[in-house]
């Protein structure tokens, strides 16, 4: 990204302080037409990116836009300038019926090639030719012989279906709706979460609960990365935030690099996961499902534990194994210094309480963005002035410009998939595949969520993968496990979203991973495989949202303490296996077979519960014994 200096710096930071700004006095107050407020977003959201970001890094000039950009920014603009003066007209014409003219057309091609430059520049290269596939899907799909013929359409209805359909998809479909409402204030609610120095509180309250113990900044950044997801939801950032102060710190007392950069990105892919902001694919999954966002959380809630439960746990193995030290004691805060921030709290506490009374996502986030701007005035050192507000909306505006071009572009694909019926076909070659096999669809929908996050974002695999997956879940899943596609509706889509979140982390191409890689100066891609062997609760507790709906708070108690219990004793033994260390150095032989209890607990359904919570605990419980009795007894003088 562009350092600007000078005038340009003044204008663009207000200019994105003000977008912000805007779009949180929206979610307190109430929106606009909806193909306004999309119109709206896109216009304030895409033209600096062509300010911001260069065309080509190195080559471009470094602090400044030139010429070319310029005409980009005009470019950008002017479609969706237009859709606001003609809202009236867009919302009332009939998508594929009234006349797509000449100035449509030109209009369409703008806004297309606009998004496509700006995806390039600010998001994933990767993200743009899926687009451009996309669209020409559209164009030359009828000359494919097979399952994956079209229709032919004409170069009017490809436009048209790309960007003016806004109940279906394209640019202004009902993705860009749900990020310029719920996701926008969200965004705004985490700024002013950092902004506060609520990060000051989670790093010091990681480094203080965690730190103290063996391997102690390998814990730390695992808590830390944690608590700072709740804020952003974004593991790249996240990875940054943590990263430049945990990375050096483990690599310190011992880890290898790329060792140091995999803990790192597992544990800040998990923000991601971890209520009460989950990141952006979250709302658009409780929008795409209809299901209150409060609801998601709570389904969310244990399996983000065990995530981080896991990565704790091979963190800890890992550092006994090799005799790690504490953190000194001079970087440990004091838990009264921690204490000097906790008020910071209670804005999160004001959240989730609205979202469990079942306010609307944006209502609940822009209460709570108040109350953190009142909370933290209880304090001198937390206290915001107006400095500290234009810096909050301003990098809000920053997070949310490549979100919104993301999502506008994922609207592309989702409208061609649907407009051609690939969505049904690419959904009906991996049905086949699957032979009426439920836990092998499950794998290949997996595969296939982990191969799309290679090259786009965490949002638009999930909408993506989605679109082609979750009907199939719902159909064979209804069979196989005996639930209604109401019931498996949440539990389908968890799925989905857990891998492409853990995409994120997974190799060859792995956003996070590389970040954390690039801080430890380590192979980015024997980080990645760090990231991926560590972050193993993530493909757990995937399929887990499927077979064990305990870890979803839903039936008994006491099938919920039973599918926790399972998990909780399954990781314990993959994570002691894979670093051989339990509660002293284990041999090969001891190491499979603690291995594989672990897997055979976690993903084998065919046995009952109870005896998969035998394996997961006796096992482990038995290793540990013969290791304990084993142990050499203190020496009384």
């Amino acid at each position: 990204m562009r350092d600007l200096a000078g005038p340009l710096k003044l204008i663009v930071t207000l200019w994105l302080a003000g977008a912000s700004a805007i779009h949180l006095y929206f979610g307190g107050f109430g929106f606009p037409e909806p193909i306004t407020l999309r119109a709206f977003h896109l216009l304030v959201f895409v033209p600096p990116l062509f300010l911001l970001y260069p065309a080509r890094p190195g080559r471009s000039p470094a602090h400044r836009p030139s010429l070319p950009d310029w005409l980009w920014v005009l470019a950008a603009a002017a479609p969706h300038a237009w859709v606001m003066w003609h809202w009236d007209r867009v919302a009332d014409r009939m998508e594929y019926v009234d006349p797509f003219g000449p100035e449509m057309m030109v209009l369409a091609v703008l806004a297309i090639l606009t998004l496509l430059e700006a995806t390039r520049r600010a998001v994933e290269v990767g993200l743009a030719w899926m687009i451009i596939i996309s669209v020409a899907y559209m164009g030359f799909g009828h000359y494919i012989p097979g399952l994956l013929n079209s229709r032919p359409f004409t170069l009017a209805e490809i436009l048209e279906a790309s960007w003016l359909v806004p109940t279906a998809g394209g640019v202004y479909g009902p993705l860009t709706g749900i990020v310029a409402t719920t996701i926008a204030v969200f965004i705004v609610f985490g700024a002013f979460m950092q902004g506060s120095g609520t990060g000051r509180l989670f790093s010091n309250l990681g480094a203080a609960a965690a730190g103290r113990f063996s391997g102690g900044p390998a814990k730390v950044a695992v808590v830390t990365s944690g608590l700072f997801g709740t804020m952003s939801g974004s593991s790249v950032s996240n990875v940054i935030t943590t990263g430049a102060m945990t990375i050096p710190l483990m690599m310190r007392i011992g880890y290898r690099p790329v060792v140091a950069a995999g803990i790192e990105s597992a544990a800040s892919v998990g923000g991601a996961l971890m209520p009460p902001v989950m990141g952006a694919a979250a709302f658009v999954l409780a929008e795409i499902t209809g299901i209150p966002y409060g609801e998601i959380i709570i389904a969310a809630a244990i399996g983000a534990v065990l995530y981080y439960f896991a990565i704790l746990a091979a963190v800890h193995f890992e550092a006994k194994k090799a005799g790690m030290a504490p953190m000194p004691l001079r970087d440990i805060p004091a838990w009264r210094e921690v204490a000097q921030d906790a008020h910071l709290v209670i804005p999160i506490a004001v959240l989730v309480w609205l979202m469990m009374d079942r306010w609307s996502g944006n209502f609940a986030a822009f209460c709570a963005t108040l109350a953190m701007v009142g909370i933290a005035a209880l304090r001198r050192r937390s206290r915001m002035g107006w400095r500290q507000v234009l810096e909050s909306l301003t990098n809000a505006g920053l997070t949310m410009a490549p979100l919104a071009v993301s999502i506008a572009g994922a609207g592309i694909v989702v409208s061609a998939l649907t407009a051609t019926g690939l969505v049904v076909a690419l959904g009906g070659i991996i049905k086949d595949l699957a032979a009426g096999n439920f836990a092998l669809l499950l794998v290949l929908l997996a595969v296939t969520v982990l191969i799309l996050g290679m090259g786009i974002p965490t949002t638009p695999s999930y909408i993506i993968a989605a679109a082609i997956g979750v009907p199939q879940i719902l159909d064979l899943g209804s069979k196989a496990l005996g639930l209604s596609p109401a019931e498996l509706l949440l539990p389908a889509h968890l799925f989905i979203f857990y891998f492409a979140v853990l995409a994120d982390a997974s190799p060859p191409v792995a956003a996070a991973a590389f970040a954390a890689a690039a801080i430890a100066r380590a192979s980015p891609l024997m980080a990645s495989m760090h990231a991926t062997r560590l972050g193993i609760a993530g493909f757990t507790v995937g399929f887990a949202f499927l077979y064990d709906p305990g870890i979803m708070l839903r039936g008994s108690l006491a099938d919920i303490l039973v599918a926790t219990a399972i998990q909780l004793g399954a990781l314990t033994a993959i994570c002691a296996a894979y670093a051989g260390f339990l509660l002293a150095p284990m041999g090969m032989a001891v190491r499979l077979l603690l291995g594989a209890a672990g897997l055979f607990a976690a993903f084998y359904h065919g046995v009952p519960d109870l005896v998969r919570l035998a394996v997961a605990v006796l096992v482990p419980a038995a290793i540990a014994l013969a290791q304990g009795l084993r142990a050499p007894r203190p020496v009384r003088p």
